[in-house]
């Protein structure tokens, strides 16, 4: 990679060096399908939330198509109309935030964009006529294609936006029918951090209606969590600020998967450890990587009854919190994981740094091979 800024920004501006990493990207969603299986079968995922991540990393499948398209011309004469893309190359190794909010609002243009281009049949035999005909380089009419793919990928939908707004899972109902429970789930693109996270909930509903039904209430908790889906912010604050401002749902389970960073030696400047990890792996493009994975879980332990008013009650949820370093936390547990292939596997375990020995490490091969250790 020829770019040496030494901020936490970057433009990919080689053709090869954007190809190259939106490969890397779609390799590395491509194992987190498998890896989340294996967590599966762990009982670290369970089947709910196993289909919600698959969803979810399968939105960011679509996501990185859809950049490689805008970007696919990126160091040509035709690429300077969108530059380049720019990626976190410090600690994240995704995309910046930036790009998500660009392509959020090409969407919805993409519509009169692709009513105004011709078709991709038309463009394909104009690329013909110029390398035939007037024996040329159709570059332009290379690039006329490429944006074209980029607005069919936009229009297709079920990407993912730097905020992805809470969806509901029924789950069941109690015995006496009075109480329903749901698995909320919705994502973001954090800003700060530049990466995707993504919340799960378990809530009790004791509503009249149920809750994805309810005109009044469904749209306020929707609301409500987006405005507190901040990395800054501690599961308990959210938990707590959840069950104080809905007095009939009851969350029992709230849980935070960060997706990432990515570390590469070609792409990014990690600091410590993974470093001379990557550093002594670099060779094959295919194994220079690692993506972390870090899941923070809070869970109710119990029910307390508040009153309310003269004659009211509520039930207020008391959290676990984890031994020692629960207030800071914020959380009952959190568990960290790094998901790399075999080679950059091995060089770690040589070098056996301090601070890995609790970390989980799922080591991915070709096809749907996964070891955890």
């Amino acid at each position: 990679m020829n770019e040496t800024n030494v901020s936490d920004r970057v433009g990919l501006t080689e053709s090869h060096v954007s190809r190259r990493y939106f490969r890397k990207f779609e390799a590395i969603m491509g194992h987190l399908a498998h890896v989340a299986g294996v967590m599966r079968a762990e009982k670290h995922l369970d089947d709910r939330e196993t289909e919600v991540l698959a969803r979810h990393v399968a939105m960011l499948t679509f996501t990185f198509r859809a950049l490689s398209m805008k970007y696919l011309l990126a160091g040509r004469d035709t690429g300077r109309f969108f530059g380049s893309l720019t990626i976190d190359n410090h600690e994240s190794g995704f995309p910046t935030a930036q790009e998500l909010m660009v392509m959020a609002n090409d969407a919805g243009q993409a519509g009169r964009h692709l009513a105004s281009m011709p078709s991709a049949d038309g463009l394909k035999r104009q690329m013909l006529d110029e390398i035939i005909s007037e024996r040329q380089v159709p570059t332009r009419t290379q690039f006329a294609m490429s944006q074209r793919l980029y607005y069919e990928e936009l229009s297709r939908g079920d990407l993912f936006w730097p905020r992805n707004d809470p969806e509901a899972i029924w789950l069941k109902n109690s015995p006496d029918g009075k109480r329903r429970s749901y698995l909320l789930h919705w994502s973001v693109y954090d800003t700060q951090a530049n990466i995707p996270v993504l919340y799960l909930m378990e809530v009790e509903d004791t509503g009249r209606h149920g809750l994805p039904g309810d005109a009044n209430r469904w749209p306020q908790v929707q609301a409500h969590l987006m405005a507190q889906s901040l990395g800054g912010l501690k599961l308990l604050t959210i938990a707590k600020g959840f069950d104080q401002d809905f007095e009939s749902l009851h969350p029992k389970r709230l849980r935070r998967i960060h997706l990432g960073p990515m570390y590469s030696h070609g792409y990014t400047q990690q600091s410590g450890p993974i470093r001379d990890v990557l550093a002594q792996a670099a060779g094959e493009e295919t194994e220079d990587w690692a993506l972390a994975w870090t899941s923070e879980e809070l869970v109710s332990k119990e029910v307390q009854t508040e009153k309310t008013g003269w004659f009211g009650a509520v039930e207020r949820e008391v959290f676990e919190l984890a031994p020692y370093e629960g207030a800071e936390l914020g959380a009952t547990t959190r568990e960290r994981a790094l998901i790399l292939p075999a080679r950059p596997f091995q060089v770690l375990s040589e070098m056996n740094p301090p601070g890995f020995a609790r970390v989980k490490k799922y080591v991915v091969g070709a096809g749907d091979r996964v070891l955890s250790y």
